[in-house]
């Protein structure tokens, strides 16, 4: 079989890769030979097939996504567009009634019943003060909000203080801005037609191209053509200021304010055009302040926006005081403006019509809320315009949604206005009952279209335009990151209502990308990866590699992720779930880095990955190694490494073998280190509890500590560089069993980019599994999720990011009292509640006091193993109640401080988890009344029995609970909840009945309604998950077992502070069992110990037998014939068997210490073999044979060699014994660095040595919890007992203390023929006191919890929809087809492909499907492959450089080649990519001579670079 192997060993010669890149690991033999394979065990079980369903349900979830997208796409535009356009037209609408010229057009239908007499309107004095105040309070309304908004951020959040000269500055350019405002909307506008109005605001961009022309930087030609068209447009912009009065000076002498008004409206936008790259100083310095503002921006705000109120009320009295010669008009007639006045209409007659008779006048009715719904449809279109930009700016559909909307308002009010103009004009009465008659626009001349845009010049209008949109072309091409804060898309907070379109356009960030996501992006080249330049580079010898360890400033932006997953007893399934989903990770950022080396791609998602995993109690407890020369690893340590190929082999879908781990012992206890096929390292950190302290907790500090702490503050960098990579560096806290994919953690990276001050996301974690517990947490994590998470998320923050599957950021947990404090031992009973049982609730808590923002991201997908049985269940949560109270009163209980450090948590949101605590503390007595009244209901019974019948199980629980061990606990807890779980069947029942009977209107049967309802839209609202919804009817039957004796059971076991699940017994040493048989004899009654007194006691060290014998229950035995008793052959073998094993380990560890083998060993192996193999089969005579055999051979070679065998000192970090076990593989040993070594001893020294408690500590600590167990369980029941006797008694007396619920009302209709009357009855339901807590408790948190879901579902939404690409060709922009973006567009996904293990061609496909058919021929040439042992980073290498890009017959080419230009942009990159890397291969070898380099090797090296099938190159 060897030699059939050895031909197609070339064959995959280039999948091989080693840990650190060094020849000498590339062999196979050396570390992880294969094994051969004998043609007796050739059958072979296939490599799992890639799971086709998923990957179709996400396929066609990815479409859905893009036609949502899509939709949204459209709705927002015409949202932007409309609301743009109505809240242009209302505004120019409500400036023209302000003007006394205004005449219009009055429909006759009012006066006459015949249309030849023409009417007009001219509006008196108060009506137009009353529009001129709606003017005014349009356009205070963005200051109002921007002025609400800047009081909130600066009450709930930090400020700063600006200097004085920034302050003074922007003040007079708010100033200068509002003066402007007014003049056009008091001066200006109302002396314009409605074309000539709307024309002008595309003139508001002078002081911006200005500022833009002086700021311009770059190259000279490039610098030179953006000066000319600089100018250009500002030269059109200036002709704006003129043509109109020119136009209009005859009529209109006001018109002249238009230069100003338009140079001073301008100002409103500075800040956005300055750059500190101008050649100009006061440019710079401009700039700087811009930069500075932003740390001030809402602390000015609060005095501008009130300053530009008064600035603009100001210009209002000047304007008309000026106009109307006197301002008290404004003021005397505001109050009659808004009531009931005469409009005076007259009629109109042609001059030439003879004689001239008498004019007619007329009044008619004003319509006097004309003004104030004008006022409210222009403040709502415009901030409706306003959000929905944003939102489009935010879900990245900005340059269709936003750019385009906003850049055809100006023409679109123009259509829409000559539309209406031209209706108004042929027929005044067009718009009769939808417009009062005396109301409308100012109407231009009548023109035909050729002389309207000679003679009044409108075709300069075209030249506004293009100008206008020459200034904000930064609007289309936006690169900021998706979900951006507000402050990041846009300069000011708000918009400007008289110019909403301009305002939006011109406010909106230029300079909002980040530059280190693009700028220093892409790792060189020549050096190793950032993360790898963060890291001690594995090794550990030498410090040799320093001067690159410590990377390069432009690598500190890079997002670096430790996924930090903590084991113990996880099962082989278990494992494979977080093995699988490391192993996505590795795929994905292989993919990422692959496709920015070579494919030259800045993707702005890229990371680099790296996998810890901490093994607790690791080893072998001692009475198992007690014989051996040292402590060997555990049983799960082998699984972990049995099972990481065959996770490898699913997620590859092929058979995959990794080369064996790297092993390194450390002062904790070791390391295996393997590298992934991705190159990303996984690190398990194998945890010895007789040298570091375990648990999870500490697990944590370790990694902590580790990462944050030596690997990062120990590099010998500036602070600054550190402050910046610990600001970009995250740790995905995981468990041992969690399975997600990457997307789930790049929705969590965003959130953290997103905001500085996010310390910790978490995602939606989904229980698995299978049983009924299952289905009722599948239900309670989903409304748990749907609900209380997305409340906390929006109205405050996330208490609990769960360790299962959190992102934290670097920088948060090193803050002052978090990571520092994390390492409190616990020394009270209260600190072993809080602190150790739930751990990363108290991580969160102590991030919350620091004043970081916690998340909570529903499209964050993971999946972990839940209890499966009730035992576990309820230990589980046992845990976990306690420690949730424990950390909520400690949050509660400092909330002032709290509340004053986080900007994200206010008061309201402590009452809010005040009203929890006290519903959770009461929810035992809350469900005892619920399930006395159900009981009432359901049985028609008394309220004293239902008590009675609630009560008696209870109390025996309780009681059980404090005295009985925690198995009776739990069956007893297992059979009340069995009872009560029938019950709630029955009492469902009876709810149908008495909703049948009182209707659907009654409280009971309203709350079940709006319940039920509430669950099913919050559902729905979740399609992915709907299938929770089932599993509801689970979730309610076992409502008394989950929210009451649970609790009970919780509490009253508050001093048990073990885990609780995974737990495995470990049996006693023998001083242990020693002492519990002490402690059992001392049990033992007086007629039993006087029993034993008369049992015999033979003589343990001569065992004898009798052939005839007899007992009387043990009190006598006569024995006769004795005889020595004959040891049992089976189990003197086995004694020997192990002792020879003992002794084969330890002449194996010889063996490697000496040279030459030692002949005696192999037969010394075969004869403890046969031993051990004979006692298993009790085949005693060919044992006997072959041991004689053995003896004979062995004989001499023991005396040769036993003199002369040395005795080998172990050194647990030099050559511990358990790297020696050979499930561990063969793979190489390593070393820590000295620097490492001494960390970790300080680390163990200062934090983590092993808790070494004497038995006084213990019993002190007992007794401690027993006391803390005691108030808690007293406190609990007097609260619940006082609860529960006060709405019981109150409840008994409900014909005195109820409420008439008003709905549902039965009337009674009684007819008395006697009285001749009749009467009538109308009979209430009544709302019981029980009914009341409900209502008012329940519901209005119901009412929050619904509310909260529904912005948060808003939110989830847009996060997937930007995260969501609409690859659809209609939806391509120009630079959507430049070379690089189509690099960005498909080069991951490309790389990914390449990546792969399996074949990535046509053929292979086939041939890899053909040989999954059984077959004699196909089984024995699967024998002769080796097993896949490739690198992903190889791979692509390989085929990229010989891939012919030409050929369709690739699946991979034609799941890109949507259009001709793919290929060639991706030929084009690989000929310029590979011979830049041939120009620099050959640079170097001219500098390092031929002598340095030998010629072979390097030619070798360069054809294998440059090797590729292309006929470009």
């Amino acid at each position: 079989m060897a030699a059939m192997m050895a031909p197609v060993e070339s064959d995959d010669e280039h999948n091989n890769y080693s840990d650190e890149e060094t020849d000498s690991l590339n062999g196979h033999t050396a570390n992880s030979p294969t094994p051969e394979l004998k043609a007796w065990d050739l059958f072979r079980v296939l490599p799992p097939q890639k799971d086709l369903s998923a990957a179709e349900s996400e396929a066609t979830m990815n479409l859905i996504l893009r036609w949502v997208k899509l939709l949204i796409c459209i709705i927002v535009f015409l949202v932007v567009l409309g609301c743009g356009v109505l809240a242009k037209g209302t505004i120019l609408f409500m400036a023209a009634q302000t003007s006394g010229t205004q005449q219009v057009d009055f429909c006759y239908k009012q006066i006459s019943n015949t249309a030849e007499k023409r009417y007009v309107a001219k509006l008196p004095l108060v009506e137009r003060v009353g529009w001129t105040w709606a003017l005014f309070f349009a356009l205070i309304v963005p200051e109002v909000l921007s002025l609400m908004r800047s009081i909130r951020m600066c009450v709930f959040k930090s400020f700063k203080k600006p200097p004085l000269g920034d302050f003074l500055l922007v003040m007079s350019a708010e100033t200068l801005h509002a003066i402007g405002i007014g003049i056009l909307a008091f001066v200006v506008f109302p002396e314009l037609d409605i074309l000539k109005a709307a024309m002008l605001t595309n003139c508001v961009c002078v002081v911006p191209g200005i500022l833009g022309l002086l700021s311009e930087h770059g190259s000279v030609n490039r610098t030179m053509i953006r000066v000319a068209i600089d100018i250009v447009a500002l030269a059109a912009q200036v002709t704006g200021f003129i043509i109109w009065p020119l136009v209009e000076n005859e009529k209109r002498g006001s018109l002249w304010f238009i230069p100003l008004a338009l140079f001073l409206v301008s100002f409103g936008w500075w800040e956005n055009f300055v750059s500190q790259n101008s050649a100009l100083g006061f440019v710079r310095y401009i700039a700087e302040i811009k930069e500075r503002a932003k740390k001030w921006r809402y602390f000015t705000y609060l005095f501008a926006s009130a300053w530009k109120m008064i600035v603009l009320f100001v210009t209002m009295i000047v304007v008309w005081a000026v106009k109307e010669a006197s301002a008290n008009d404004l003021f005397s007639y505001f109050g009659p403006a808004f009531y009931e006045h005469k409009i005076q209409v007259m009629e109109v007659r042609n001059l030439t019509e003879q004689p001239q008779p008498n004019i007619e006048f007329f009044e008619v009715d004003s319509t006097y809320v004309s003004p104030l719904w004008l006022l409210l449809i222009q403040a709502l279109s415009a901030h409706i315009c306003y959000i929905s930009a944003k939102y489009a700016c935010r879900i990245m559909i900005q340059g269709f949604s936003f750019a385009l909307a906003v850049s055809i308002t100006v023409p679109m009010t123009l259509s829409v206005a000559v539309v209406l103009c031209g209706l108004k004009t042929i027929d005044p009465c067009y718009f009769h009952n939808v417009i009062p008659d005396y109301l409308f626009f100012r109407l231009p001349p009548v023109y035909y279209l050729g002389e309207f845009l000679s003679n009044q010049h409108a075709w300069i209008w075209l030249i506004w335009l293009a100008s206008q949109a020459w200034f904000t072309a930064h609007i289309w091409w936006p690169k900021c990151e998706r979900l951006a804060r507000t402050e990041k898309l846009f300069v000011t907070p708000m918009y400007s209502a008289l110019l909403i379109d301009q305002s939006l356009a011109l406010n909106r960030r230029i300079d909002d990308s980040e530059e280190a996501l693009t700028k220093h992006i892409i790792p060189e080249k020549s050096k190793k990866p950032p993360i790898e330049e963060f890291a001690d580079n594995g090794s550990v010898s030498s410090n040799a590699s320093d001067i690159f360890a410590h990377g390069s400033p432009s690598n500190d932006h890079v997002t670096r992720i430790y996924a930090c997953a903590t084991m113990w007893h996880e099962t082989k399934e278990e494992m494979m779930e977080i093995l699988k989903s490391i192993f996505r990770m590795d795929e994905d950022q292989s993919a990422r880095r692959m496709a920015q080396q070579w494919l030259q791609i800045v993707d702005p998602d890229y990371y680099e990955f790296e996998t810890h995993i901490f093994f607790d109690d690791a080893f072998l407890p001692e009475y198992e190694y007690a014989n051996r020369e040292g402590p060997l690893v555990n049983a799960w340590v082998k699984t972990l490494v049995s099972t990481i190929d065959e996770a490898a082999s699913h997620v590859h879908n092929t058979h995959v073998r990794l080369r064996a781990p790297k092993k390194v012992p450390t002062p904790y206890g070791g390391k295996l280190i393997w590298t992934l096929p991705g190159k990303t390292k996984l690190i398990t950190h194998l945890k010895d509890k007789n040298k570091i302290r375990h648990k999870k907790r500490w697990s944590q500090v370790m990694y902590m500590y580790y990462l944050l702490g030596h690997r990062l503050m120990e590099k010998r960098i500036p602070a600054e560089r550190k402050e910046v990579i610990a600001e970009n560096t995250y740790l995905l806290a995981l468990d041992g069993d969690i399975d997600f994919q990457p997307n789930s953690v790049q929705l969590l990276v965003d959130l953290m980019k997103k905001n500085k001050q996010l310390g910790a996301a978490c995602g939606r974690i989904h229980p698995i599994g299978s049983g009924a517990m299952v289905w009722y947490q599948k239900f309670e994590y989903a409304v748990g999720h749907w609900l209380q998470k997305a409340t906390e998320h929006m109205i405050g923050c996330v208490l609990c990011s769960p360790g299962c599957f959190s992102l934290f950021r670097g920088k948060a947990l090193m803050d002052d009292n978090v990571m520092r404090k994390y390492t409190t031992r616990s020394d009270e009973a209260r600190h072993y509640v809080q602190y150790d049982q739930g751990e990363d609730r108290w991580l969160c808590t102590l991030l919350l006091q620091r004043g970081y923002r916690v998340e909570y991201s529903a499209a964050s997908d993971a999946f972990t193993h839940c209890p499966e049985g009730f035992n576990e269940f309820y230990n589980q949560r046992r845990r976990w109640v306690p420690s949730t109270m424990a950390n909520i009163m400690d949050l509660l209980g400092d909330y002032k401080r709290t509340v004053k450090m986080n900007d994200n948590l206010s008061f309201l949101y402590m009452i809010y988890q005040g009203f929890l605590l006290v519903g959770s503390v009461l929810g035992p007595g809350t469900i005892f009344l619920m399930l006395v009244g159900a009981f009432v209901a359901a049985f028609q019974i008394n309220q004293w029995l239902s008590f009675s019948y609630n009560l008696i199980p209870v109390t025996i629980f309780m009681v059980i609970c404090y005295f009985a061990k925690e198995k009776t606990q739990l069956t007893a807890a297992m059979i009340i909840s069995t009872l009560y779980a029938m019950v709630m069947i029955a009492v469902l029942v009876g709810i149908m009945m008495q909703i049948s009977e009182d209707g659907p209107l009654a409280p009971s049967s309203l709350f079940f309604f709006v319940v039920s309802g509430q669950l099913i839209v919050t559902g729905l609202l979740h399609p992915r998950e709907v299938g929770c919804l089932p599993f509801g009817v689970v979730y309610y039957i076992t409502v008394p077992s989950m929210y009451m004796l649970l609790i009970i059971y919780s509490l009253f076991n508050l001093n048990n502070v073990s885990w609780g699940t995974r737990e495995v017994a470990v049996p006693l040493s023998q001083q242990a069992m020693a002492a519990e048989e002490a402690k059992k004899g001392q049990k033992k009654g007086a007629f039993s110990g006087l029993l034993d007194s008369f049992r015999s006691k033979p003589d343990s060290s001569e065992p004898e037998d009798g052939a005839i014998e007899f007992s009387l229950t043990g009190l006598f035995k006569c024995m006769l014939c004795t005889y020595p008793k004959v040891v049992d052959e089976k189990q003197q073998l086995m004694r020997i068997a192990d002792s020879l094993e003992a002794l084969n380990r330890r002449m194996d560890s010889i063996e490697r210490s000496i040279d030459g083998p030692a002949p005696a060993l192999g037969s010394r192996r075969r004869s403890f073999a046969l031993l051990r193999s004979a006692a298993n089969n009790e085949t005693l005579g060919t044992l006997a044979e072959a041991a004689e055999t053995d003896e004979q051979m062995s004989d001499d070679s023991e005396g040769r060699y036993a003199t002369e065998v040395p005795i080998i000192k172990r050194d647990d970090l030099t050559n511990p014994f358990w790297m020696e076990d050979a499930e561990l593989k063969k793979g190489d040993v390593d070393f820590l660095s000295g620097e490492e070594e001494h960390f970790w001893r300080d680390l163990i020294d200062k934090y983590l040595y092993p808790l070494e408690e004497n038995k006084k500590q213990k019993e002190k600590i007992a007794s401690d919890l027993k006391m803390l167990r005691d108030k808690m369980v007293f406190g609990f029941f007097m609260l619940n007992a006082m609860f529960v006797m006060i709405l019981f008694l109150i409840q008994l007396n409900k014909d005195l203390l109820h409420f008439n619920w008003p709905l549902g009302v039965k009337t009674n209709i009684t007819f008395d023929y006697n009285s001749k009357e009749i009467w009538i009855n109308n009979e209430y339901l009544e709302l019981e006191p029980i009914g009341i807590v409900f209502l008012f408790s329940f519901a209005a948190l119901l009412f929050i919890q619904f509310f909260a879901m529904l912005f948060h579902r808003f939110g989830t939404l847009s996060h997937i929809l930007a995260s969501t690409e609409l690859e659809w060709y209609c939806t391509k922009k120009v630079e959507d087809i430049t070379e690089d973006a189509l690099m960005a567009k498909y080069g991951i996904e490309f790389a990914k492909d390449l990546s792969r293990l399996t074949g990535s061609s046509e053929n292979d496909t086939k041939k890899e499907q053909k040989e999954r058919l059984f077959s004699i021929v196909n089984l024995e040439h699967e024998s002769k492959k080796k097993q896949q042992e490739g690198s992903l980073p190889t791979n692509f290498e390989t085929r990229f450089t010989s891939m012919d890009f030409g050929s369709q017959a690739n699946p991979i080419l034609r799941r890109i080649s949507a259009r001709r230009g793919t290929m060639e942009a991706f030929t084009h990159r690989r000929s310029s990519v590979l011979a830049e890397r041939r120009k620099s291969l050959r640079m170097g070898s001219m500098d390092m001579g031929r002598d340095s380099i030998p010629e072979v090797g390097l030619n070798r090296r360069i054809d294998s670079v440059v090797s590729w099938r292309d006929t470009d190159a």
